[in-house]
């Protein structure tokens, strides 16, 4: 289906709201985290619950961000940071910035839920039921945690046995499995979420 889809989304007869929420629903980690969510509504769980209120909220958002450095240090040697905007490796932003007021900001909010809030979201809640299933009590290890960083690995594709890519594949590890056990340790999920906002397509 990925011809398909990528000639729906570079049509730009259709509304390019509609096109953004379609390739957002069809997304592997946000339609994962939109369904998490409407699971967690239809069982009346709290959000907070899974580490989304205030509490350790500084130390979360600043830790959570330094295990971006590692993969941020990787693509700095490559030579693959140009430029910063949050969501700019989604193929419709260009298209969102450049277009006009309303369905611009319309189209970035639905980016912003789907690549930001929902992808974080997501490996949130399965680390959390992972590790309610098979608890650690070490504090740098957790099943979950681990589980989700390989998912990451395995689906993006970062995969490879050359040293480049083992560099890669490892940062890619530190950064998913490290905020997720920022999470663990502070109780707080809010720095997975800022890393998908700020960090995660934006460079």
């Amino acid at each position: 289906m990925q011809n398909g889809m990528n000639d729906f989304v570079s049509d730009r007869s259709v509304p390019v709201v509609l096109r953004v929420l379609v390739i957002g629903v069809c997304g592997q980690f946000a339609v994962a985290g939109l369904g998490i969510c409407i699971v967690c509504l239809i069982r009346k769980q709290r959000f907070r619950d899974f580490g989304l209120n205030t509490k350790n909220l500084i130390p979360a958002l600043l830790l959570s961000l330094m295990c971006c450095v590692p993969e941020f240090l990787y693509y700095f040697v490559q030579g693959q940071i140009h430029s910063w905007c949050p969501f700019q490796a989604v193929n419709t932003t260009t298209e969102v910035l450049s277009s006009a007021f309303p369905s611009n900001i319309a189209a970035y909010l639905i980016t912003a839920l789907f690549w930001g809030f929902f992808e974080g979201f997501n490996y949130v809640v399965i680390r959390d039921k992972i590790s309610l299933l098979s608890p650690s009590k070490y504090m740098f290890f957790d099943w979950g945690a681990l589980v989700c960083a390989v998912m990451c690995i395995l689906i993006h594709g970062a995969v490879g046995v050359t040293p480049d890519a083992l560099f890669e594949m490892a940062a890619t590890f530190i950064l998913i499995y490290g905020m997720l056990i920022v999470r663990k340790e502070t109780g707080n999920a809010w720095g997975c979420i800022l890393i998908f906002f700020v960090y995660w397509n934006a460079i």
